[in-house]
């Protein structure tokens, strides 16, 4: 299961982490309080970027790990795609929606490297 001694030392992770909280910050602001579904919603799909990379790597073994480092990248796509609505819903700005879109994309693409290394193990 790679060379880590717990979650928390894994890159996608901790940058997820890093993630989610922007998340939170960005739907506490006033557009986004309007549509509190919507904000719930982003958040949910945020958190479960790192906790399917947490419950992964809880599970000890790589065949189930790869399952949920898939979800978890699901979940990102989830979260990409739903930026481009709060974006058209003028919730954030461009630069915000820029900002967020690099990181998020970033964390999918260090999932996707995670997960072809633990596929060749």
């Amino acid at each position: 299961m790679g060379k880590f001694n717990s979650f928390e030392e894994i890159n996608s992770w901790q940058k997820a982490r890093q993630f989610n909280k922007r998340i939170y910050l960005i739907t506490e602001n006033t557009n986004f309080k309007k549509d509190f579904d919507f904000a719930r919603q982003i958040r949910r799909a945020s958190i479960s970027i790192t906790s399917n990379i947490a419950e992964g790597f809880e599970r000890n073994t790589d065949k189930e790990f790869i399952y949920f480092l898939y979800v978890a990248k699901a979940s990102a796509g989830e979260v990409r795609s739903q930026l481009y609505l709060a974006l058209d819903l003028d919730y954030i700005t461009k630069e915000e929606f820029e900002k967020l879109l690099e990181s998020v994309t970033e964390i999918s693409k260090l999932l996707s490297g995670f997960i072809k290394y633990l596929s060749k193990v």
